[in-house]
């Protein structure tokens, strides 16, 4: 299966990798945002919609929805990820 399916929404909506884009690091679909910078953000004590406004590129439908597949749609990445390469 090419994605994980939840709510009408597909993982690759939402997050991609690809060796060309960030050195192939996790980032929001369409941007060059990492994830990982989202997760910075909320352990750092810092709201969604402050990185949101600091991240322009990225729906906030986008953040809703990795935080709902994670941490099982990011494992069904990495699967996909290491079965590719």
């Amino acid at each position: 299966m090419a994605s994980v399916e939840r709510n009408k929404v597909k993982l690759t909506q939402v997050i991609s990798r690809d060796p060309e884009i960030h050195s192939g690091d996790l980032v929001f679909s369409g941007t060059r945002v990492p994830v990982e910078t989202l997760v910075a953000y909320l352990i750092g004590g810092s709201s969604i919609e402050e990185f949101l406004i600091d991240f322009p590129t990225v729906e906030r439908w986008q953040v809703q929805s990795f935080l709902e597949f994670s941490p099982a749609g990011l494992d069904h990445l990495r699967v996909d990820h290491a079965s590719s390469t």
